[in-house]
C-alpha cells in the first residue's frame, strides 16, 4: 500500500488529538475528542474549520477557455462574472459524472477550479486531453481550509476586512499580511461560510489564528459528511459517479436554461444527447431523500425494498443526523416504484425497516445572499 499523503495542517491536527484515517490517499482527521455529533452541532451552531487541503486545486488560463469549458461541463461559464463561482460536473458520453467541482472566474482568461480529491488523477488526464491548448497550474503547494457555521463570518472578517460583504459564491482574492488568498463564500454544509485557499507555508499559521476565537472549533471528516448529507448535497463517490446522471441524481438545477433544449447555447458538451433526453423524457431511478424509523442508521450500499421484499433501490448516503435527531439517506429508487406511492422499507440485517420519503435538503440551507 502506498504511503499516505498529509495535508500542511498535518501537525495541528496530531497535536489536537485528531482520529486519523486513510481517504483518497491522504491522513486525513475523521473526527477530534469532542466527537462527531458535537462538532456536527458546533458547525450548525457557532463556527467550524476543517481541513480540505486534500482536494484538488487547479488554474486554467488561456484566450478562449470559456468555450473550452463549456465543451465538458453542461454549465454556463461564459455566464460566470468575474469574482463569481458555480457548481458544476465533467459528464462522460454516457451522460454519467466524471466528477463534481466548484468554478470561479478569476478573469476573462483564468478560471480556478476545485476537485475531489479521489478524482484528481481522473480529472487531470481529462482535461489535459480536452483543453491541451490552455495552461493547466495544478496548486499542490497550496492548503484549503473551509470556515463553516453562522459565526463564520465575523471569526473571519476579524482578519480579512471584506468578507463581510461577500454574497454565497462570491470568490475573490484578499490579502492577508503580504499573502494572497482566495475566498469563497461557499462551502458543503448548509451553512454560511467560507473556503480559503493560500500557501500551504502559511496554512497552519492562519488555522491557529481562526482557532484562537473561541466561537471556532476544528472538525473532522466524519461531521463534515453528516453536515452535508442533512444539506441534500451529493458525494462523489457515493451519491455520484460515472454511471448515474445529473439528472437521475437531481442536479438539473446546475444546469442553466442556456444550456438546455431550447437555450442559446444549449448542449455542445459531453453527454448532452443523453442529458438533455433525460431532461425531458425522465430516468429510470432518482435520488430521494429517506427519513429512518427508528434510531439504527442505514448504510451505504444497503438495499431498498417493497413490502415483499423486492429490491426497488439503493442506499447510496446514510447517518445518524445530529440536527434532526434520526437516521437519514439518500438512495436511488425505481422512478415507476415512487409513481405508485407504495411504502418504501430498508433492508437492515434481515429486517425490513420503515423509510419515509423526504423532500432535500432535511435542513434549510442558510447561504448569505445578501
Amino acid at each position: 500500500m502506498p504511503e499516505l499523503l498529509t495535508t500542511p495542517l498535518n501537525s495541528l491536527h496530531q497535536q489536537l488529538g485528531a482520529k486519523l484515517v486513510a481517504f483518497a490517499g491522504y491522513e486525513m482527521p475523521v473526527q477530534y475528542p469532542a466527537g462527531i455529533l458535537q462538532e456536527h452541532r458546533q458547525t450548525r451552531t457557532s463556527a467550524s474549520l476543517f481541513d480540505v487541503s486534500h482536494m484538488g486545486q487547479i488554474l486554467l488560463s488561456g484566450e478562449g477557455v470559456d468555450d473550452a469549458l463549456e465543451a465538458i461541463l453542461p454549465i454556463s461559464v461564459k455566464g460566470l462574472k468575474v469574482n463569481r463561482q458555480r457548481y458544476g460536473f465533467f459528464t462522460l458520453d454516457n451522460g454519467g459524472i466524471l466528477d463534481d467541482l466548484m468554478l470561479a472566474k478569476v478573469d476573462d482568461n483564468t478560471f480556478y477550479l476545485v476537485i475531489n480529491a479521489s478524482r484528481q488523477a481522473e480529472d487531470t488526464a481529462h482535461l489535459r486531453q480536452h483543453l491541451a491548448q490552455f495552461t493547466m497550474t495544478p496548486l499542490a503547494d497550496y492548503a484549503l481550509l473551509a470556515l463553516q457555521g453562522p459565526n463564520a463570518v465575523d471569526a473571519l472578517g476579524k482578519h480579512i476586512p471584506g468578507v463581510e460583504a461577500m454574497r454565497f459564491m462570491d470568490s475573490q482574492s484578499f490579502d492577508w499580511q503580504g499573502t494572497a488568498l482566495r475566498i469563497s463564500r461557499s462551502g458543503y454544509t448548509g451553512e454560511d461560510g467560507f473556503e480559503i485557499s493560500l500557501p500551504a507555508t502559511h496554512a497552519e499559521q492562519f488555522a491557529r489564528l481562526l482557532l484562537a476565537d473561541e466561537a471556532v472549533e476544528m472538525a473532522g471528516l466524519g461531521a463534515r459528511d453528516s453536515l452535508r448529507l442533512e444539506a441534500g448535497l451529493c458525494l462523489y463517490g457515493n451519491d455520484i459517479d460515472e454511471s448515474t446522471t445529473p439528472i437521475a441524481a437531481g442536479l438539473q438545477w446546475a444546469i442553466q436554461p442556456v444550456r438546455r433544449a431550447g437555450g442559446e447555447r444549449a448542449g455542445g458538451f459531453i453527454g448532452d444527447t443523453v442529458i438533455l433526453s433525460e431532461m425531458q423524457h425522465g430516468t429510470a431511478q432518482q435520488l430521494v431523500g429517506l427519513t429512518v424509523s427508528g434510531k439504527a442508521p442505514v448504510r451505504t450500499g444497503g438495499l431498498l425494498v417493497n413490502a415483499q421484499g423486492d429490491t426497488i433501490g439503493r442506499i447510496t448516503s446514510g447517518c445518524f443526523a445530529a440536527t434532526v435527531d434520526a437516521p437519514i439517506a439518500m438512495g436511488y429508487v425505481d422512478t415507476a416504484f415512487l409513481a405508485s406511492q407504495q411504502p418504501i422499507f430498508a433492508a437492515l440485517r434481515q429486517k425490513q425497516i420503515p423509510v419515509t420519503l423526504t423532500d432535500l435538503p432535511f435542513v434549510p440551507h442558510r447561504y448569505y445572499r445578501g
